[in-house]
């Protein structure tokens, strides 16, 4: 789990100073303002590893670099691991090596950590299978430093160098959903329970039969039932069905993966689960996008009722926000809104006040119809 972050010379400010809430931290501000950065930090926080970095197919999760180059530029950040031991970390930006550096040794585990991007793509480090390891004050990463799927590789699968050989770490969602309907077993059920969960209200996801595209194409590919098509394959589905699908099939993958890595190991499967994502309410119907967020702690603990989840996420919708009115904590969850203050991005957390009406959420996002004090307060 994530607890704190200080940036200096890096982002859209010179300093930024975040404490994170244990559950849920929801990022809000317009377009260009730094949302999806704080995520690609907060995601290199946890691994040590920027996404782009480990899969360049990717078109976001590229390094960052600090803002003025001549001057000194660092990541502060703390993280809780597994064992509920809080380390403090402090890496610097070298120009020659293009790298964040920081002190030597193994870091905190985090748990399993999972970021959707934006653009469908996703990120996942897994404590069973990308753990750090170690010779003497080095670290060294001889395994698989995270899984970084393009949206491309979430359907089709995912091929990466391991040790100099070509290895195939998974086979996508077109071919491991086919087999789990094949196999009929624990995946199948999990991916149904999980595809419900999502679900928006009265329109629950359900598995079709099996179909094939075309005469050429000898794969069988799943389908969903829907209301005018018993069988409508996924790849037809519109793009908010794919999007909650690929999600839906990440998470199973991830999950089933981690069980069977911790099995050989002959450990105990994390309890600790970190999501961050980004643009919660893409291609989402908006009875959907007031559903998301609690459908996500609901599948956490489907894999695990003693699981812990902490989740960052960014938004442009009202909806998202006006859906927390009945499950927000102040002691368990914090709200950051992005404005510009002096030609640099300001971040305030909010004390989380109910407006009653979706519009006066859209004007509170929008910053057009009200002041902010109407809606919340700085908090402090």
């Amino acid at each position: 789990m994530l607890t704190n972050l200080k940036l200096k010379n890096v982002g859209p400010a010179p300093e930024t100073e975040l404490e994170f809430s244990p559950r849920l931290n929801l990022f809000t501000g317009d377009n260009g303002l730094g949302k999806t950065f704080l995520l690609d930090v907060a995601w290199w926080a946890l691994t040590r590893r920027w996404p782009h970095e480990v899969n360049p197919n990717l078109v976001s999760g590229y390094t960052a670099k600090p803002r003025e180059p001549k001057q000194a530029a660092t990541i502060d950040f703390s993280v809780v691991g597994k064992s509920g031991k809080t380390s403090q970390y402090t890496a610097a930006y070298i120009p020659r090596d293009e790298a964040w550096v920081g002190k030597a040794g193994r870091p905190t585990n985090p748990g399993l950590v999972l970021y959707a991007h934006a653009d469908g793509g996703f990120s996942l480090w897994d404590p069973a299978r990308n753990y750090w390891l170690k010779k003497g004050n080095i670290d060294v990463q001889e395994r698989i430093p995270a899984f970084v799927f393009s949206p491309k590789e979430v359907w089709e699968g995912l091929e990466v160098d391991s040790n100099g050989n070509s290895t195939i770490v998974c086979n996508g969602l077109r071919r491991d959903w086919s087999r789990w309907i094949d196999q009929q077993g624990e995946n199948k059920a999990l991916m149904e329970r999980v595809l419900e969960t999502l679900s928006p209200p009265g329109e629950t996801l359900r598995p079709g039969p099996m179909r094939r595209l075309s005469l050429e194409d000898a794969r069988d590919i799943p389908t969903l039932a829907m209301p005018y098509d018993p069988a409508v394959p996924v790849l037809h589905a519109s793009s908010g069905v794919r999007r909650v699908v690929a999600l839906a099939y990440m998470l199973v993958w991830a999950w089933s993966e981690h069980l069977r890595a911790a099995e050989l190991l002959g450990e105990e499967p994390t309890r600790q689960i970190v999501m961050l994502f980004d643009e919660i309410e893409s291609h989402l119907h908006p009875r959907w996008q007031r559903s998301i967020l609690a459908s996500l702690f609901e599948v956490a603990k489907a894999f695990n009722d003693q699981a812990n989840l902490q989740l960052l996420a960014a938004t442009h919708s009202p909806l998202v926000l006006a859906s927390l009115e009945p499950l927000f904590d102040a002691e368990m969850d914090a709200w950051f809104d992005i404005d510009v203050l002096e030609r640099n991005a300001h971040i305030k957390r909010c004390t989380f006040n109910g407006s009653d009406e979706i519009s006066n959420w859209l004007s509170c996002v929008t910053n057009v119809y009200r002041p902010y004090d109407q809606v919340f307060s700085e908090a402090g």
